[in-house]
């Protein structure tokens, strides 16, 4: 079996707001973090503009972070598109499909993004990947969950014979407790930094500013954002 480096994260970087909580969790822990982000036909590219604000943000406010942040890699993973339409790749309207499904779910995307992450990871001889998916506060994904997922690093790791890991600090809490982790971990400046460069939407609205970061405010992405900000606030503010 190849041992990786257990010391060096990886962290799948989409831009949003669980996987920039989850980038400055890997900060914090690991001796070096690298992220990589993938272009999969999404219907508008501003997640993959926040990307890199966010990172430059953390450059510029985190002198202990900035010599940890390593290289940003961009992967092609347009068969998601290839394969058929969603509402996260075509304008669709976001609803509930004959499935039970959100339209946004996009069949095994988190399952490719796993793999294609653990194989860049390999060549770099990384030994940890860091996701920010969540079974607590989250759209009704099943590749969410914690056991598919486990599932897969485990088909990736007799696959690839090798001794990665996976860790997904925001599995088992809420949209508020993410943002109290992202207090503990860098303090109200890392919970600023995310409010105002990550983007979580799903319509890819970047004009209004709310209280929570930008967003269009109605659909799943942001309601569930704008609750987790709220309870965040509130709880807070009942604290001594």
């Amino acid at each position: 079996m190849r041992k990786l480096d257990h010391n060096q994260a990886l962290v799948l970087f989409s831009g949003g707001q669980d996987s920039s909580i989850a980038l400055i969790w890997a900060l914090d822990r690991f001796g070096a973090a690298e992220t990589v982000g993938f272009d999969y036909g999404q219907r508008h590219a501003i997640e993959l503009g926040a990307r890199q604000s966010v990172r430059r943000e953390l450059c510029a406010r985190f002198a202990d972070w900035k010599p940890k942040i390593g290289p940003d890699q961009m992967i092609s993973a347009h068969g998601l598109k290839d394969i058929g339409e969603t509402a996260m790749t075509a304008d669709l309207d976001i609803v509930t499909g004959d499935d039970d499904l959100p339209t946004t779910f996009v069949p095994g995307r988190n399952l490719v993004f796993l793999s294609l992450a653990a194989a860049y990871a390999y060549r770099r001889g990384i030994g940890v990947l860091v996701a920010g998916m969540c079974e607590t506060d989250f759209s009704g994904y099943p590749d969410c969950r914690e056991t598919a997922l486990n599932a897969q690093i485990e088909a990736i790791r007799l696959g690839m014979d090798c001794d990665i890991r996976l860790e997904t600090p925001l599995m088992h809490i809420s949209k508020a407790a993410s943002w109290r982790l992202a207090e503990e971990v860098g303090g109200k400046d890392a919970v600023a930094l995310i409010n105002e460069h990550s983007h979580s939407c799903y319509r890819g609205v970047r004009v209004t500013r709310h209280e929570w970061g930008y967003g269009c405010g109605e659909c799943p992405a942001c309601e569930l954002r704008a609750k987790g900000w709220r309870d965040y606030v509130h709880a807070a503010s009942d604290t001594p």
